[in-house]
């Protein structure tokens, strides 16, 4: 029936979520959720809006939301931006802000996602090689273009760009909007969200899937200087004016309101990834420094698809990309130190 597809469809590649499998007792790496649940107040917020309520369309300002993220970072509400995940805010931001004449940049090692949109929306693009280590070289970006986006810290790789580093790359595109993807911020980075107020061109994504465990809500905003923000608004407002459920909106303000939990779950998987990656480089794995939930790890003498196959054969899984320079890499999310020290206990096995 492909033949009422239309050409856009037959052209596209779509992204490839990671594996949600449905076998039970799985110690599941791969998809980077957070092994904590919810902050309670979030949960108690979720239950408390299941009522006759739900009849009615939700706010589709979600101010409530905006409110408690503007508290949080000390901002305007007018500087912010919600949708449905970050995936959703940093497709809007693709076709809002990054489809112009010029080819957009980003590395040739991150988030997959980032090629697809430029399918979807038709936007040239150019990748821009990371160094031998994995890192992001800021001069590398000075070159024209029609925008820039990267992850901080950057996927799959896990390593972090200082802000200096961000704000030469600012700076030297005063012309070009740049999107900073900071969806693994909360475990180690430094975020840049303080340079919106000196830096019109500069957006910053982020998501309550990672560091505040609701992943399954589907909550992601962005943060700006209020003309950025309003051509978000103006694409929403032309797809869906409510992307975000009553749920959500009452959920993710929760969580936001919720510093403790949301501090004391965050240093824990810091506390793991270290332990985690002490470990690894102890069996051998060459481990790229990690300022995210997860690490990026190769072995010299195993290959990375048998070290997954292996581990999956023991009720773990973990991600392999099978793509160039990274073929050789496993991506493995920090769990509980329960399923740290299985994975450990795993991969010595099978070291042996």
């Amino acid at each position: 029936m492909s033949r009422y597809w239309s050409e856009v469809v037959h052209n596209l590649t779509p992204y490839v979520p990671g594996e949600q499998p449905k076998l039970p007792d799985l110690i599941k790496l791969n998809t980077n959720e957070n092994p904590y649940g919810p902050s309670p107040r979030a949960l108690a917020a979720i239950q408390g809006e299941v009522a006759d309520t739900l009849k009615l369309y939700p706010d589709p300002n979600a101010d409530l939301l905006k409110a408690a993220i503007a508290d949080f970072h000390g901002i305007a509400p007018a500087n912010i931006f919600v949708g449905n995940g970050s995936d959703e805010v940093l497709a809007h931001a693709f076709l809002a802000l990054l489809k112009h004449t010029n080819p957009i940049l980003f590395p040739d090692i991150t988030y997959s996602f980032y090629p697809v949109y430029c399918g979807l929306y038709g936007i040239d693009y150019e990748t821009v090689a990371l160094d031998d280590g994995f890192a992001i070289r800021p001069e590398d970006y000075r070159r024209p273009n029609g925008g820039i986006i990267f992850p901080n810290p950057n996927a799959p790789t896990g390593r972090a760009l200082p802000l200096a580093a961000i704000e030469t790359i600012l700076a030297g595109n005063p012309d070009s909007v740049v999107v900073v993807d900071e969806a693994y911020i909360d475990f180690g980075g430094e975020t840049a969200v303080p340079l919106v107020a000196r830096y019109p061109n500069l957006l910053v994504v982020h998501t309550l899937s990672k560091s505040r465990s609701l992943a399954g809500l589907r909550v992601g905003y962005a943060i700006g200087h209020a003309d950025l923000i309003q051509a978000l608004v103006r694409v929403k407002d032309s797809f869906n004016s409510y992307p975000l459920d009553r749920l959500a909106i009452v959920g993710g303000a929760a969580a936001m309101a919720d510093r403790e939990h949301f501090d004391r779950t965050r240093q824990a998987v810091i506390a793991s990834r270290d332990w985690l990656t002490a470990e690894m480089s102890g069996l051998g794995f060459d481990v790229l420094p990690s300022a995210a939930n997860f690490i990026f790890a190769r072995h010299p003498e195993h290959d990375a698809g048998e070290l997954a196959k292996a581990l999956r054969e023991r009720s773990i899984i973990v991600r392999h990309f099978r793509l160039p320079r990274i073929e050789q890499f496993l991506r493995i999310t920090v769990g509980t130190d329960a399923q740290c020290q299985a994975l450990v206990a795993a991969l010595r096995e099978i070291a042996a």
